[in-house]
């Protein structure tokens, strides 16, 4: 399946794009988005794009794109962005940063990555291959009520007790090593199922935000983007679950200042601590039109912030 960027429009829209001015897209994928950053750019604007997949880097779409100058691409995490944005020269002056989260069509529709319980293949679900265990060799030693807690925190599973415990039972008697065998498991261990879901879509999940440190990642790119972003720079923060949103949502939040909470005392205006960051109206979801186009586009949100 073609890797169609998400609300593509709205991204572009929100980051309120100038000509000259510098940017960073978090989340290369297959370049879709960061396409449309560059080909608002002038002469003298700048992109800056990561990614922790390589295959990401290694694409066609990545090679051309390198081809033009105003263009760099590196590949790394989001725990990494200060380091490379200060390498680059860009620290306390971009004018926007894009945060496209989730998984990405390609990732998705290979089976050799091990993403999606509707392709058999090797359960590995890692963003980089290169490093760190993958789903296989995580659930073949993960203690059970770790195990249940992961399921319960990342997937929101009420089942997750007696996943766990299909778990521990299987690899007992022999290895969980594909998608398929994982799958078939969880299905059987879930008494009831969710209307147009699969039963391992949530297991699917936890899995992956634990391999990969997704939710940990993702509150160090937050935290780091304040510091780079220039007074009136735009983050635009694309989510698929509630977990991601809930931590998108509760930053800018914090940010804007409304952590502070002076209760009854009496407080003068020059104590009350100053946010850094105030939101850009409500948050945004695709139309219609665009998840009849791309169906993987449903769960999306999309919240803006604005450096102050």
């Amino acid at each position: 399946m073609e890797h169609l960027p998400v609300m593509f429009t709205q991204a572009l829209q929100q980051l309120a794009i100038r000509q000259d001015g510098s940017y960073l897209d978090c989340t290369f994928g297959r370049g879709g988005h960061s396409q449309g950053i560059l080909s608002q750019l002038d002469e003298s604007g700048r992109l800056l794009a990561l990614d922790r997949d390589w295959a990401a880097c290694d694409s066609d779409v990545a090679r051309q794109m390198l081809k033009d100058g105003r263009f760099t691409l590196t590949h790394s995490r989001f725990s990494e962005l200060q380091n490379i944005t200060g390498q680059a020269g860009l620290s306390g002056k971009v004018d926007g940063i894009l945060i496209d989260l989730g998984v990405s069509s390609p990732q998705l529709d290979d089976p050799g990555r091990g993403f999606s319980f509707l392709r058999d293949g090797p359960l590995d679900m890692r963003m980089d291959t290169g490093t760190g265990v993958s789903a296989a060799q995580w659930l073949a030693s993960v203690d059970e009520k770790e195990l249940v807690s992961v399921l319960f925190d990342y997937g929101e599973e009420r089942f997750a007790r007696r996943i766990a415990r299909a778990i521990v039972e299987s690899r007992a008697q022999s290895p969980i090593l594909t998608t398929k065998q994982l799958a078939v498991l969880v299905e059987n261990a879930v008494p009831m199922r969710e209307r147009h879901k699969h039963p391992a879509t949530r297991s699917f999940q936890a899995i992956r935000l634990e391999i990969n440190k997704e939710l940990d990642e993702l509150k160090s790119v937050l935290e780091q983007s304040v510091l780079l972003l220039k007074p009136g720079g735009r983050l635009v923060v694309i989510s698929f679950h509630s977990l991601e949103d809930r931590i998108v949502k509760r930053f800018f939040r914090a940010e804007s200042g409304a952590k502070f909470n002076p209760g009854k005392l009496p407080i003068k205006e020059a104590d009350i601590a100053k946010g850094v960051l105030k939101t850009i109206g409500k948050a945004i979801k695709p139309g219609p039109e665009e998840i009849a186009q791309n169906t993987r586009a449903r769960s999306a949100v999309m919240r803006v912030a604005e450096r102050v």
